[in-house]
């Protein structure tokens, strides 16, 4: 549940187009991500065209247009990644979780991204979980990393159901 409304994200910064990739940012903060209901109520408060509201937000990377799942698995697809069988590892988060880039996982828990770079090239392969780093990953702890996290949220499902 977003803890601040559009309505109160937008409160005091009415047309005020310098405030918008602030604004964007508060959206994708408190909703998980920029849908198109929201890029034409900022175009409209703000004061901006909406074709310059969908540039921005869809030209910083930072920026989801779509909703993710509740836990995005960052796949680092560098260079120093890939030769260190970064692809593979792609390959098997696809097959695991039945989601390709971009898409989310029927219960909502997964998404995976890939990026061309996370900075920890000495480290690699790199696999980032909602922004914290596993490195030197392989499929099997790949394997492991998700199934811990399967097993925390079925924990916390029960504890909010007793």
């Amino acid at each position: 549940m977003p803890s601040q409304t559009l309505e109160q994200i937008l409160e005091g910064r009415r047309s005020q187009p310098n405030q918008l990739i602030e604004v964007l940012q508060d959206i994708q903060e408190n909703h998980g991500y920029i849908s198109k209901e929201a890029m034409q109520t900022v175009s409209q408060n703000l004061g901006v065209p909406i074709i310059e509201v969908y540039r921005v937000a869809s030209f910083y990377k930072a920026f989801r247009l779509k909703p993710s799942g509740k836990h995005i698995l960052t796949m680092c697809t560098g260079t120093a990644c890939h030769v260190r069988g970064s692809h593979l590892l792609l390959d098997y988060a696809t097959s695991q979780l039945g989601v390709k880039p971009g898409e989310v996982t029927p219960d909502g828990l997964f998404s995976i991204e890939h990026v061309n770079c996370l900075g920890a090239c000495a480290l690699g392969p790199i696999v980032a979980e909602n922004g914290s780093y596993h490195h030197h990953m392989t499929p099997t702890r790949l394997r492991k990393l998700i199934e811990t996290i399967r097993r925390q949220e079925k924990g916390e499902r029960q504890n909010v159901q007793a």
